[in-house]
């Protein structure tokens, strides 16, 4: 289970989409290094594109922007590559952080 809980601000809307949701975030190998911890869970806006998602990432870890060109986003077990995808996340949702895996 994922312990941190972190809420990123947002203005209130009757806009269902712009209602907080909170998503397990885990981070695997060097991310996990770089955010410090292997898992937390986040409040984020419920749709979010996954380079808006990562950029709220990198505000709470910072030392994860120097991956960002080498990441990949795993949201309910699926590739996302960062972009201008669109994300509807869901309560309970996992978001995987997987940075490149070297290795032979």
């Amino acid at each position: 289970m994922c312990s941190s809980v972190l809420f990123f601000s947002r203005p209130r809307s009757p806009d269902r989409r712009l209602f907080p949701e909170q998503v397990s975030v885990l981070y695997f190998a060097r991310s996990a290094e770089l955010a410090g911890l292997r898992c937390e869970t986040l409040s984020v806006p419920r749709q979010v594109t996954s380079l808006q998602l990562w950029e709220e990432i990198v505000k709470v870890h910072p030392r994860l922007a120097v991956i960002q060109d080498q990441v990949v986003f795993a949201v309910r077990q699926e590739y996302v590559l960062l972009g201008d995808q669109v994300l509807v996340l869901q309560p309970g949702d996992e978001v995987a952080i997987i940075p490149p895996i070297s290795g032979g």
